[in-house]
């Protein structure tokens, strides 16, 4: 079998347009082995990092800010101001404006919420929005709707959607964020599929999406990263993408 070719470096282009590298991972808390979270996500190189399960209890910011650090990235947005979803991002972005969304809670079951920002990349102009949807299905097919409710009130030309879906792609919520955006797994597949548990995976239920005018060069689990990192970190493997944005 032929080696799996490496996805594209980040890069701008000279029409302003840019290459990016977008990370979706659920951290679980950083329970688990933070030291091999920060060493996944520094060998994917990203740009920007959509996290799920972020510290949102006792000095939640010094945890987001020490694992920035340790990643090589900046806090961007969110955290326990989102219940949970956070924002990383490299100095290859320009930061236009963030806002934290706390979305409507079902009495019994965990708040969820959205961080989201537009930033400006060499030329292009996008927004970001890191998500991690209910257990529940009917709760987690309505906040599909919210997200991207929310996403079409950023009224930007482009974004991306990244996070736990908690669900299948033949799930309702899922479908319904397939409808709207490009998943792009399915687009341009790269590396491996499933994402959960990290131990054994043998589902997808965390994606990246992108909107139409975004092109994909390819979504993934990387492949190449220590296995031994990948289990110790957390019960998710994470999922990268490669996009080209158009210049605004």
């Amino acid at each position: 079998m032929a080696p799996l070719p490496a996805l594209p470096d980040s890069r701008t282009e000279p029409d302003g347009s840019a290459v990016i590298r977008v990370l979706s991972y659920n951290i679980r808390s950083l329970r688990d082995d933070e030291d091999a979270v920060a060493r996944i996500i520094r060998a994917c190189a990203p740009d920007v990092v959509c996290v799920q399960e972020a510290p949102r209890f006792f000095r939640w910011r010094r945890h987001a800010a020490r694992l920035a650090a340790r990643s090589e990235l900046l806090v961007l947005s969110g955290g326990a101001t989102a219940a949970g979803p956070l924002l990383l991002c490299s100095l290859r972005a320009t930061v236009e404006r963030t806002e934290d969304v706390l979305l409507p809670r079902t009495p019994g079951l965990h708040r969820r919420g959205l961080a989201s920002a537009v930033v400006r990349i060499g030329g292009a102009r996008l927004g970001l929005v890191s998500c991690h949807l209910s257990l529940r299905a009917d709760e987690r097919h309505a906040q599909a709707g919210l997200l991207l409710d929310h996403l079409a009130a950023l009224e930007v030309p482009h974004a991306v959607v990244a996070g736990d879906i908690n669900e299948r792609p033949g799930g309702p919520a899922f479908r319904r964020l397939a409808g709207e955006l490009q998943d792009c797994r399915t687009v341009r597949p790269w590396g491996g599929e499933h994402t959960w548990p990290a131990s054994a995976p043998d589902r997808r239920i965390d994606a990246v999406y992108a909107t139409k005018g975004v092109r994909v060069l390819g979504c993934g689990v990387p492949v190449g990263l220590p296995d031994t990192d990948l289990r110790a970190a957390t019960d998710h493997l994470p999922v990268l993408a490669a996009l080209h944005v158009p210049a605004a």
